[in-house]
């Protein structure tokens, strides 16, 4: 009894989903053929088409966050190209002895429209490293894990139907000791 109540329910559940999405389609419908012969309603459904959905990106960045280099995700949190975000990344290399990690992870907020944004952000960056000279990279640290802070002020094109991302600006370290507010950032990848 309470299997065929529970299949009458998930079937119920499914009809009503799929009644529920054509009824949105055809009212979808109505209104582009009711603004079929006025081409700035049709552009601004295509519009508001393209902002509906989640921008994300893939990227590159040299300094920044990732302190030298960094591969990087970044998501917005909202079905539309601006707002608040998130990113993460990683890095490591090893030259002479010399190895270095970073993990890159923060929060961004862009401002701006038709894909030129102005993004604002804040962040921590996981370091792990083993240097000879007792400091990892340029910070000093008592080991060889250290958790850094930084911002980031810089410009930000993402085109609202994907493409080439270019970001570059300033994004300061904070450290336990230091504050260094003109580490520069240079960005290149990909946006979907």
């Amino acid at each position: 009894m309470k299997k065929n109540l529970l299949t009458f329910l998930t079937v119920a559940l499914c009809v009503s989903s799929v009644s529920a999405q054509s009824t949105l389609m055809y009212s979808n419908a109505e209104s582009m053929s009711s603004t079929k012969n006025d081409k700035s309603g049709y552009l601004t459904f295509r519009q508001d088409q393209k902002e509906s959905k989640r921008k994300q990106g893939v990227f590159f960045e040299i300094l920044g966050t990732g302190l030298t280099y960094s591969f990087n995700y970044d998501t917005r949190f909202q079905n539309r190209p601006d707002g608040l975000g998130a990113r993460i990344g990683v890095s490591y290399y090893a030259i002479d002895g010399d190895k270095l990690f970073t993990l890159p992870v923060g929060l961004n907020y862009l401002l701006g429209k038709n894909g030129h944004y102005f993004e604002l952000g804040a962040g921590a960056t996981l370091i792990s490293g083993e240097e000879e000279d007792g400091e990892i990279l340029f910070i000093d640290s008592e080991s060889n894990t250290t958790v850094i802070g930084n911002l980031v002020f810089g410009y930000r094109k993402q085109p609202l139907d994907g493409g080439f991302l270019f970001r570059a600006g300033f994004a300061p370290v904070i450290t336990k000791k230091d504050f260094i507010p003109y580490w520069p950032y240079v960005s290149f990848g990909y946006s979907f």
